[in-house]
């Protein structure tokens, strides 16, 4: 099989696939922290649109922060790779090509500096995940602010893409906090924007299934194929270094606007928040991806009655039902092999962004938000690490040691598990720790999960609710 490449992009043409016509060897614009697949399959492409449209500011240096298997894959296709773009209508190929160079940053932290610093950069963005945000990061970004800053060069974009509220203005203090320089402090808030932004798209991990289907349908082999849904969307705030990149942006989908905290609250809370619960429960029924949950009527039922009740009402996008209605269309999506386990990953990091705010608006209101006491129990049921039909599975968490050996230790006693998991204030807060009511429901649903089985203990939660 011949292995995808510039020069084997006639098979791709021959398939009905877009090449581009844009030059590949120019100085890369964008510089890019965490080049894992959701980059490749959502700002990359977005890069690519603008490339293809002339402008050839736009191509991108991808950092791998640690993992060299990104980079490794890529480097032989000449950093080309393609994207299966599926609905419930059809499936189309889509060819990424704005990548240009790679790096990884745990290797090569001076080339990755060096690549900030370059005259060439414009943007800096960032998908590092919510956990990636270290002072090692911000040592890194800095590292290349202030080569640029000692150049004489002009400031950049700086974009955080993660899952964090207000994550532009969170990646700004984080950078400010790791130089004692004042004046370094000075020229990045002056020099340099930090819009916060929110994007959106379903991205599973690789698998050698996706890899299979692209050998099949372009004739090629592509050990980067990935997999995603056609429904994409980056939130971006309007804070840019150069202001004509807003009307850029715009013009290739990209949905640029005064406040991101909308669009992002109700990602956080509605997607993200329903992805984290679907994920525990179908890990402990044993369903391998969200579609198979969300074919469990009771399961279905459970995610609009979450959105509905408990998270819609307390976000300020105002057209949150019609976003709950597409979000429940996309998680159905069978083509979509987006697992449980992928999802479940690092949960202790995710779910204080995504439960408790709508939990605690609930318990304001007097109101027992008895869905996500059910999320919480079945999180807690994960955390023993096999699932009802006794298939054990890893965790893949920073506190998994801890969490695992506690949700062990105290199995089978429902009041103890909720002592020890309910009350960690890095997973819920200041407040819920201490909110009596809540911890005793998430108790009792532990208890049903335990005694019965956690679809019928499901359907006792969707009977009460």
């Amino acid at each position: 099989m011949t292995r995808l490449a510039t020069a084997s992009l006639s098979a791709l043409a021959a398939r009905n696939v877009s090449i581009p016509k844009y030059p590949r060897d120019g100085a890369p614009g964008v510089v890019h922290l965490g080049l894992g697949a959701f980059h490749r399959a959502h700002q990359a492409l977005v890069y690519d649109r603008l490339l293809r449209d002339g402008d050839g500011r736009w191509g991108v240096f991808g950092v791998a922060m640690r993992s060299t298997a990104v980079v490794d894959a890529l480097v032989p296709q000449d950093h080309l790779y393609t994207v299966q773009v599926a609905s419930q209508s059809g499936v189309f190929w889509q060819l990424g090509a704005a990548i240009w160079e790679t790096s990884i940053a745990a290797r090569e932290p001076q080339q990755v500096a060096a690549a900030i610093a370059a005259p060439s950069t414009r943007w800096l963005t960032l998908t590092v995940t919510e956990k990636g945000y270290t002072p090692e990061l911000a040592a890194l970004v800095v590292q290349g602010l202030a080569a640029r800053r000692a150049a004489g060069l002009g400031g950049l974009t700086v974009a955080s893409c993660d899952n964090l509220s207000r994550n532009g203005r969170k990646l700004q203090a984080l950078c400010e906090a790791a130089t004692p320089d004042a004046s370094l402090v000075q020229w990045m808030r002056e020099a340099c924007t930090f819009p916060d932004s929110m994007v959106d798209r379903i991205v599973p991990a690789a698998t050698p299934a996706t890899i299979a289907a692209a050998e099949t349908a372009l004739g090629v082999g592509d050990a980067s194929a990935l997999a995603t849904e056609a429904f994409w969307e980056w939130v971006i705030e309007g804070r840019f270094v150069d202001p004509a990149d807003g009307r850029l942006l715009a013009a290739a989908g990209v949905t640029v606007v005064d406040e991101v905290a909308p669009f992002e609250e109700a990602k956080l809370r509605m997607l993200n928040g329903s992805h984290t619960a679907m994920a525990c429960l179908g890990a402990v029924a044993g369903l391998p991806f969200i579609s198979d949950c969300v074919g469990v009527p009771a399961i279905r039922a459970f995610v609009h009655g979450l959105m509905t009740h408990e998270v819609g009402p307390h976000v300020s996008r105002s057209d949150w039902p019609a976003y709950r209605d597409a979000l429940l269309t996309r998680f159905a999506n069978p083509q979509l092999k987006h697992s449980v386990h992928q999802i479940a990953t690092d949960s202790s990091q995710k779910i204080p962004q995504r439960w408790p705010a709508s939990i605690e608006g609930g318990l304001r209101q007097g109101r027992m938000p008895e869905r996500l006491a059910f999320a919480a129990a079945a999180w807690m049921r994960y955390l023993r690490g096999s699932d009802e039909k006794g298939q054990a599975y890893a965790l893949n968490d920073p506190l998994a040691s801890r969490l695992q050996e506690l949700a062990r230790a105290t199995a089978g006693d429902a009041a103890a598990t909720v002592r020890a998991l309910g009350t960690l204030p890095e997973i819920w807060g200041a407040t819920l720790p201490k909110e009596t009511a809540w911890l005793a429901r998430v108790q009792r649903r532990l208890e049903r999960i335990d005694a019965i089985g956690l679809l019928p203990a499901l359907e006792e939660v969707e009977g009460t609710a």
